[in-house]
């Protein structure tokens, strides 16, 4: 697990995390490339956050094998942190600092003279474009802004590795959409990222590859469209239906040899062979067509939606 000579920056190997007698993560393995983003996928309590706690070297595996960089995490976990900048669901800035003092702050932790944190701050401040946010009080920014200079922050060390866990939540539609940006402008600069989200848009339009987590394992891996296609298909079909006919209707595509799930009024089909499945026979009843999405993949394979708690 020493070398990088195959690209592979993050390789996990039967990872483990037990709590007592929870076991939080269960056997979990995947790789990372060198430049990739790579999302776990899955609601909250799927192990996601524990994941990559362990990745970060903030809290040690149970079992398993874990390296990035080349370097064991669980024997050279301060070496591992030196090669990655983490970013957890609380940003935690210095609200007593403004946002230039923040990341100069930072840098002396991570082992740069004041010099070098200063002249740093400012080249982080304009890669990310808030070199105008620099003197502002951080209790003056916005759920987004706080957002991007805690990514911002985390590239004060240089790392060759950035951990996400859920970067857009509690942001609005505007907020979301200035991390996007940040997180693509980190990939065209070639940083490999891993990152979590329940949110399927977000894991369809940023990652390369993704894991579709529940109850600490990995259901399923691969490009978010590889795993539409091969567990959803193209279309899925929505029946809606009164709960005097749901029965048959049930009946009628199981009879069918359709998988389907049922949330609320409505029963989503889809055809095992990844085509748009046929319902013509199934009469009295509204059926409509859209196009699948990873939403299905999660409840074709676990049987809820990302969402649920």
């Amino acid at each position: 697990m020493n070398g990088q000579s195959d690209g592979i920056v993050i390789r996990a190997s039967s990872i483990t995390k037990r709590f007592g007698d929870v076991l939080a993560v269960d056997g979990v393995s995947f790789e990372v490339r060198r430049g990739e983003t790579y999302g776990l996928l899955g609601p909250n309590g799927a192990g996601k956050t524990t994941t990559m706690r362990m990745v970060s070297g903030l809290s040690p595996l149970t079992g398993g094998e874990l390296a990035v960089a080349g370097i064991d995490v669980s024997r050279q976990g301060r070496e591992v942190r030196n090669v990655l900048g983490v970013v957890t669901q609380q940003d935690g800035l210095d609200t007593d600092l403004n946002a230039r003092d923040n990341l100069i702050t930072y840098g002396f932790i991570t082992g740069l003279s004041r010099a070098q944190a200063e002249k740093r701050a400012d080249a982080v401040l304009m890669y990310f474009d808030l070199t105008d946010k620099a003197k502002e009080e951080i209790d003056n920014l916005s759920g987004g802004m706080k957002r991007r200079l805690a990514i911002a922050r985390a590239f004060m060390a240089q790392p060759q590795v950035i951990v996400l866990d859920e970067p857009t939540t509690g942001l609005d539609p505007q907020g979301r959409n200035g991390v996007w940006q940040e997180l693509e402008t980190m990939k065209q600069a070639g940083v490999t990222v891993l990152m979590s989200t329940h949110y399927m848009d977000e894991a369809a339009a940023l990652c390369d590859r993704l894991a579709i987590m529940h109850h600490g394992k990995i259901l399923t891996e691969g490009a978010p469209d590889e795993l539409v296609i091969r567990h959803a298909g193209s279309e899925v079909a929505q029946v809606r239906v009164s709960n005097g006919a749901r029965q048959d209707v049930v009946n009628w595509i199981d009879k069918a040899g359709f998988d389907y799930r049922q949330a609320g009024a409505v029963i989503t089909v889809s055809a095992h062979n990844g085509d748009r499945p046929d319902l013509s026979g199934l009469e009295g009843v509204r059926v409509s067509y859209r196009p699948s999405n990873l939403e299905d993949v999660f409840l074709s394979m676990a049987g809820r939606k990302l969402t649920d708690e």
